[in-house]
């Protein structure tokens, strides 16, 4: 389908301009225009957060790929995990030219208003690692979060041998992606380890909540041996320092190790595992989300489309209530291949 949109006389456009530059200005990053992109149309990105070192690591493979691949992109922008900044930035977007945009909406069910119109200004979008509730979505670029949920739960099962008190560090489950990964470890333990007791700790992704949700549990139950976390780019180093804090900060095969399992894969996960401090984690590829987010933006803007099936890039489209979501793959990572050179985790600079 061919893309169009509303040109305003210059004057007009000049006077939006001004004034939305100048609201949004603290929001947005000085990327200027590729010029090898400037005769391609333009894509308009928002970045989630910059308080994860999993979405700097996605951030920092995006200004790589965008330079490198020539990629017409209007100034990024970061929504700062406020979902009213992200309304604004992609207004923003919208008035200065984007043909596509790509955002990682983390409240999946309050973008559903900016999703429509969107659309109905004939402007399609890629959500890249979380899925809208509602709203109609090109594609939706994102690992299977469930099996997330899945592999932490029988990984932690078997090293637990069946028994045992586990916390879970939930993520914020008004998104797509926590719903996901809490409903899967619940039914999994519920079925394959009914002798584990589950400690759900609601987190909305905050580290220094994860943190103190923790102390208090570990307070009421000393004996607690093992931690799903559901995203160690925020979790990570608050849980450690925890329980170093607490001289619970035992090496994998000593006495009193508790076993954690983490999702995320970015490379500070890896030296924990290396150390010893955590058992695994689960890759999410945040490089692959950068790769693909422009690959279906720029093929929106463009008017190509897609269908369900398999992909040449070992993943499979899907087809969900709002669109299409190309689910990539997404290795349980442990100290027997933590040194995987095709793990993205072992490349990052």
């Amino acid at each position: 389908m061919k893309l169009a949109r509303t040109r305003s006389t210059a004057a007009a456009a000049t006077a939006v301009l001004a004034v939305l530059a100048l609201a949004t200005a603290c929001n947005r990053e000085s990327t200027a225009k590729t010029a090898s992109g400037g005769d391609k149309p333009a894509i308009g990105i928002d970045l989630p957060r910059a308080d994860s070192d999993f979405w700097n690591s996605y951030a920092q493979y995006l200004k790589k790929d965008i330079k490198s691949d020539g990629v017409n992109t209007l100034p990024l922008s970061n929504s700062q995990n406020d979902v009213t900044k992200l309304v604004a930035n992609v207004q923003v977007f919208q008035n200065t030219g984007a043909k596509a945009v790509v955002m990682a909406p983390q409240d999946t069910g309050a973008i559903a208003s900016t999703l429509d119109t969107l659309s109905a200004a004939k402007i399609p979008v890629v959500s890249v690692d979380t899925r809208p509730d509602k709203g109609d979505v090109y594609m939706v670029v994102r690992a299977d979060n469930r099996a997330y949920g899945t592999k932490a739960c029988e990984f932690l099962g078997k090293q637990l041998g069946g028994k045992g008190k586990v916390a879970e560090l939930q993520g914020a489950l008004d998104s797509i992606n926590g719903r996901d990964r809490s409903e899967a470890f619940a039914e999994c333990m519920k079925t394959k380890f009914p002798n584990i007791k589950v400690f759900e700790l609601p987190t909305d992704w905050k580290g220094d909540v994860a943190s103190a949700k923790l102390q208090s549990l570990l307070a009421q139950h000393p004996d607690l041996n093992g931690i799903y976390m559901q995203a160690g780019g925020v979790f990570l180093q608050p849980t450690l320092a925890l329980l170093e804090q607490k001289g619970l900060l035992k090496k994998a095969g000593e006495k009193g190790h508790i076993s954690i399992i983490s999702n995320d894969g970015i490379p500070q996960e890896f030296d924990a595992i290396r150390k010893g401090q955590i058992d695994a984690t689960v890759s999410q590829p945040a490089d692959l989300y950068a790769k693909y987010a422009l690959y279906y933006a720029q093929a929106a803007a463009e008017g190509k489309t897609f269908k369900p099936g398999k992909t040449d890039h070992d993943s499979t489209l899907v087809k969900i209530p709002n669109g299409l979501e190309d689910q990539l793959p997404a290795p349980l990572v442990t100290k027997d291949n933590v040194n995987d050179k095709s793990l993205w985790g072992n490349n990052v600079g």
